[in-house]
């Protein structure tokens, strides 16, 4: 299976459909579910991934009842099992941006594998806006490879997942919580939870601890601080012909449209709140995160926290940077070992 991950197809989308509204039209279309958007004008995809075409399949399909609003969660589990995940990548130029294609190769038996070992405890794993369950699958079988039970999850408005709206992260938060309540438990020092996001996915993991004391341990990869200036930099990356005061416009109408106060979709506000700590990672060429975002939310966050620099990464391609992130992340989650603080440098020198 050859997936697109065009990060932010979607909002591209909201962005040319606002430019013969309102603010009030537009911050309609930044909060409508992104799975009810058509793909045909999607931009070019930056990252490519490869793996076998029945691996997702060989894990079911659940459905949580969350809310309200009421939204149904797809999710699937991958329990901990030998996978034999393996990576390969590669990366060229096409005009002024760089694509990127990750390759994984895993072994899924027909069955669910007994685990050879004790499990670690229940990780969930959430993607980033617009995008679904299946562009974090290697990382769930990463870490079910480590001892976790790992939970792929569709968000509201994303992938399988239905409800008309999203709230970025306010109502999303609370939906996690349902969801966990949902699964099969497990007893013992097995079940401590963590959870591990990229972009949207990390502020939602984020809020999520701030709110759920069942959390133990976050990893967050390219989180954005404020909304307005990581929308502004998608505008800037993906649709420059937008009028930025249009995009404005539309920011200032969202908090009306969500009923929630100004400053409330702000993961800088969580943090300020209730300080969360969590291992941050930033990808020094992120154009919409950038390293000095991430880096403020980690001086903000509580101790102790973490933070990764990994070199050339730019924010669409940094969750796959398996070289330099796995074993940091994994030391984090199992909490055996601290992270590495700094910079890493990846082993594919192609990256």
């Amino acid at each position: 299976m050859r997936w697109k991950a065009p990060q932010f197809a979607v909002l591209t989308i909201v962005l040319s459909l606002s430019c013969s509204g309102c603010g009030s039209f537009m911050a309609r279309r930044m909060a409508q579910a992104p799975n009810t958007y058509p793909t045909w004008f999607a931009p070019q995809a930056r990252v490519y991934l490869e793996f076998g075409s029945r691996v997702l399949s060989r894990f079911p399909e659940h459905f949580a009842s969350v809310g309200p609003p009421d939204a149904r969660l797809c999710y699937r589990i991958i329990e901990p099992g030998d996978y034999r995940l393996k990576m390969t990548s590669t990366n060229w130029l096409e005009g002024e941006h760089e694509r990127f294609k990750f390759s994984f190769n895993a072994v899924v038996p027909e069955s669910q594998p007994t685990p050879s070992k004790p499990i670690r405890g229940t990780v969930l794993v959430l993607h980033g806006y617009g995008l679904e369950q299946a562009v974090m699958l290697p990382w769930a079988l990463r870490l079910a490879e480590d001892g976790w039970r790992a939970v792929l999850v569709d968000l509201r408005g994303h992938g399988k997942s239905n409800g008309r709206r999203i709230y970025f992260g306010l109502q999303e938060a609370h939906d996690l919580s349902q969801l966990l309540d949902q699964l099969p438990q497990v007893d013992g020092p097995s079940a401590s939870v963590a959870v591990i996001g990229e972009s949207y996915g990390a502020a939602l993991a984020l809020r999520w601890k701030s709110v759920e004391p069942r959390v133990r341990g976050v990893v967050a990869i390219a989180p954005y601080s404020e909304l307005l200036p990581a929308v502004l930099n998608i505008r800037r990356e993906y649709a420059k012909w937008m009028p930025t005061a249009l995009v404005k416009a539309g920011y200032r109408k969202l908090p009306s449209v969500l009923k929630v106060e100004p400053g409330e979709l702000d993961t800088s506000t969580v943090l300020s709140r209730n300080r969360v700590n969590a291992l941050f990672i930033a990808g020094a060429r992120d154009a919409i995160a950038p390293v000095e975002v991430v880096t403020r939310l980690e001086r903000q966050a509580a101790s102790p926290s973490e933070l990764i620099v990994v070199p050339h990464a730019t924010h669409e391609a940094l969750p796959y940077y398996f070289s330099a992130l796995a074993q940091p992340v994994l030391d984090w989650l199992d909490g055996s070992a601290p992270a590495v603080t700094g910079q890493l440098t990846p082993r594919n020198p192609g990256l």
